[in-house]
């Protein structure tokens, strides 16, 4: 064989195999991305003429297809649109798939790769190709009660199952319905698309998990608490000077407790009795000691910079770097730069209650394919540790003050010790509050970690308070899975 040929041979030979290698990542290896690929339109019609399977709630569908005749044979329905909107999310002919629609479009069309047999065998069969089942850990009654208790005002409400990460209750005010953008005639579509992303209100934004973020206010002193005793350099009674009124160090800035008094009208106040009256100098000072990285390093701990997967993709919370005194001394108490979803404060809550382990939250019960068989099942998950359990011991009995003789005294229940904490969050001069309450219950052997926040004030500009309006609605939510 002369060198020419030799070349040209050569050359071949690496095409086929360049040709083979290619064509095998994308058949075997990127299959199930360009399936969900948006622009896949063979998928899209394929989705609709196979039986897509349920979401449920105990074994009752919140999402399911009915078969109808057109050419598409199967329309999405949701039996309870606005209660579970911000879980099921939506799925559309032409404006993409969201929520646990799209988190586990493959297991519900039935083209994971898992259910490659099931495939197969609806093929040879004849039979029409059915998707599975996706059984959720929501609590149809918990996730009322959230609906219930927020009423019409903008916010959120998360309830976790300390123990497992279960999501017992997700809920995002206000919702919306997806039957109208599971049409099939894409001009109603797309109005109803128009609309929805047209209004001020933003009901399409999973207040839940993502969106714009709130300050927290308030309940990150939770988490200043715990970097100062966790860390061994503070004990719940080391104390700190109590002025009404402070000037930011390099600032003209002047920050005043809730109410411009001091806190609890003494010249000192412990850390246990400045995080039960929720007082914000004493936090500053604190925070001002213990530094950014301290600080940080718990916020991270606990979850702050973490997309959890849900398994819809949760917004990172944030703590801000690269402060200044004056800007450290704002954000330990929620202020300046920090933000966070509610999401993130109920797993801060559930991480103390649940003796410092975090466990990673999860929507997914299990999936089950149309033969009944589990395909795959949720187990829990450790995700991190951010304190040790003598640290969750001690902040529990600082939270449990702050419910039972502090001014979080609108989530007590009679007869169960609740452990909480609330925020009043200012968002600028003459801007509405942001509300918030987080916290669990019962104090021992927790059965249930809550956050709650309420945008605008919850329509009472700056007069509201975290106590007075998100207390009673986590309240309602903790009640609600006591009395299961």
């Amino acid at each position: 064989m002369n060198k020419e040929l030799r070349r040209v041979s050569i050359a071949t030979l690496a095409m086929f195999l360049a040709l083979f290698v290619s064509t095998s990542v994308i058949q075997v290896f990127q299959v199930d991305e360009l399936r969900a690929d948006a622009r896949n339109v063979r998928t899209l019609y394929a989705s609709y003429s196979a039986e897509r399977g349920p979401i449920l709630i105990d074994g009752n569908p919140i999402a399911e297809s009915i078969e109808v005749d057109s050419v598409y044979s199967f329309l999405r329905t949701y039996p309870e649109p606005e209660l579970y909107a911000a879980v099921t999310g939506y799925f559309t002919l032409n404006q993409g798939t969201t929520g646990i629609e799209g988190a586990f479009n493959d297991y519900l069309t039935g083209t994971a790769n898992s259910q490659f047999l099931d495939q197969l065998g609806a093929l040879v069969t004849g039979q029409s190709p059915r998707g599975a089942a996706v059984q959720l850990t929501l609590d149809p009654a918990v996730q009322a009660a959230a609906a219930a208790a927020l009423g019409d005002r903008k916010g959120a409400v998360v309830a976790i199952e300390p123990a497992t990460g279960r999501i017992l209750a997700l809920y995002s005010s206000p919702s919306f319905d997806p039957n109208r953008l599971s049409s099939h005639e894409t001009s109603n579509v797309l109005q109803a698309y128009n609309e929805l992303t047209s209004d001020p209100d933003e009901p399409l934004d999973n207040r839940a998990i993502a969106g714009d973020l709130y300050f927290p206010g308030s309940t990150f002193k939770i988490i200043v608490a715990a970097a100062a005793i966790d860390s061994g350099r503070y004990t719940p009674d080391d104390t700190f000077p109590n002025p009404p009124s402070l000037q930011l160090p390099l600032s003209s800035t002047v920050i005043t407790n809730s109410g411009g008094s001091t806190c609890g009208g003494t010249d000192e106040v412990s850390i246990a009795r400045a995080l039960s009256l929720s007082c914000n100098i004493p936090f500053a000072q604190l925070g001002r000691e213990l530094g950014e990285q301290t600080i940080s390093d718990y916020a991270e701990a606990f979850g702050f910079g973490t997309a959890w997967e849900v398994p819809m993709t949760a917004t990172p919370s944030t703590f801000p770097t690269g402060l200044d005194d004056a800007q450290l001394m704002l954000s330990s108490f929620g202020q300046y730069d920090v933000r966070a979803t509610p999401l993130q404060m109920a797993l801060v809550s559930a991480a103390i209650a649940n003796g410092g382990n975090l466990m990673q939250p999860t929507l997914l019960d299990r999936i089950i394919a149309p033969d009944l068989s589990v395909v795959q099942q949720s187990e829990p998950v450790l995700a991190a540790q951010p304190i040790s359990r003598t640290t969750a011991e001690t902040l529990t009995r600082m939270l449990v003050d702050g419910v039972s003789t502090g001014v979080a005294s609108n989530a007590r229940i009679e007869g169960v010790e609740v452990a909480g904490k609330t925020g009043t969050a200012e968002n600028g001069t003459g801007a509405p509050y942001t509300l918030w309450f987080t916290g669990f219950a019962p104090a021992v052997n927790p059965e249930v970690a809550v956050a709650v926040v309420i945008e605008d004030g919850g329509g009472l500009g700056q007069s509201g308070s975290g106590n007075q309006l998100a207390a009673p609605v986590a309240k309602q939510v903790m009640e609600a899975v006591l009395s299961r």
